[in-house]
């Protein structure tokens, strides 16, 4: 896997010289340095911005990209969306559209509401363009997300996923009807929804993806709405194609891949310290793992199962050669925190045939 230089961010090409050399900087300096500090500035920023739909129409203007295209049934104005993690809670949701996302990914939301792990538990690498986190599903609960979705005044105007996890204090035996609860729930409100059962950051959780928990799990959720299963990038090649074909025999509409990995390969050797964090890994560090999976996910299919590339995508020619793979949909975070908006509009424009 490469390592990233010692500018912060390299490779998010597109992010904008003002994002670069003021946004960036200043929200890494919130909170002492403090990731999350600056994450959940953010939010607050964009849930303010949210409510002035001329503040919207102005990013709109800007940002959005027409790159249409039909995936497991539902439309994308654009292929690139943000991934779960960001906005677990749908405080954000119309400014996230405004910003050029295809599609948004709320969650990951469990049937409990929970704090998630002890802070901190969300680290930044800017030397290897990468994040550390260990959140642990902090979220309010499938219940107030629904709520929150419900009291929505106008369409967000793009597809909503949401990803769905295991509640910390479910048994791993009781795990579908925790799942089931949050789904039946937020059912009305998704246009399509993510098994997470690859988080490393719950206790357990990845056991999911064995073959009798996934079969079990999916022949409860798959109905109405498109369901897909997010998958761990540590995963094994026989390991994914027993998961791929649990996937394909029970209906499944698709797979995300991936998820953080507990690797720690690609951190560079100024930052070598944080490779004893405990958590997830994000950012370049995966870039070419990501891209192996997607294209084993595609081969191993014959392209029967879309897939959603996710992991690593820090300029548009990485989105393009995970869309290149075999994936149908992209989605950013890590690559969102170092390159900004401007990062993707130009990831979609590279998708644009």
């Amino acid at each position: 896997m490469s390592t990233a230089t010692t500018e912060p961010g390299r490779g998010a090409a597109g992010g904008g010289a003002v994002f670069d050399r003021i946004v960036r900087p200043a929200l890494f300096r919130l909170g002492g340095g403090d990731a999350e500090t600056a994450h959940e500035w953010t939010l607050r920023r964009l849930a303010g911005l949210s409510r002035s739909p001329a503040a919207l129409a102005l990013l709109r203007a800007r940002y959005a990209v027409s790159a249409p295209r039909t995936v497991f049934g539902v439309s994308f104005p654009n292929p690139v969306g943000l991934a779960a993690g960001m906005d677990k809670d749908g405080a954000a949701l119309p400014a996230w559209p405004a910003l050029g996302f295809g599609f948004v990914e709320v969650g990951t939301v469990t049937a409990q509401p929970q704090p998630g792990n002890p802070r901190p538990r969300l680290f930044r690498l800017p030397e290897s363009a990468a994040v550390i986190n260990r959140m642990g599903f902090n979220n309010a609960g499938a219940a107030a997300l629904a709520a929150r979705l419900a009291g929505l005044r106008r369409p967000l105007g793009v597809p909503l996923g949401i990803s769905l996890g295991k509640s910390k204090v479910t048994p791993l035996d009781d795990a579908v009807s925790d799942y089931l609860a949050s789904y039946r729930a937020l059912a009305p409100y998704g246009d399509y929804f993510a098994v997470n059962v690859s988080s490393p950051n719950t206790p357990g959780l990845r056991a999911l993806q064995d073959r009798g928990h996934l079969d079990a799990l999916l022949t409860a959720l798959v109905g109405e709405k498109p369901v897909l299963v997010k998958i761990a990038p540590d995963l094994t090649e026989p390991a994914i194609a027993e998961l791929l074909a649990v996937c394909l025999d029970r209906g499944a509409a698709g797979v995300i891949a991936t998820n953080t990995t507990l690797g720690r390969d690609g951190i560079a050797p100024a930052e070598a310290h944080r490779a004893g964090e405990a958590g997830g890994l994000s950012g370049r560090p995966l870039t070419a793992r990501t891209r192996e999976v997607v294209s084993f996910v595609h081969r191993e299919t014959g392209g029967a199962l879309p897939v959603v590339g996710v992991g690593g995508i820090l300029d548009p020619a990485d989105g393009s050669a995970l869309l290149d793979a075999g994936a149908s949909l992209v989605q950013l975070y890590t690559g969102f925190v170092y390159g900004g908006p401007g990062l993707v509009r130009a990831v979609a424009r590279a998708a644009r045939p």
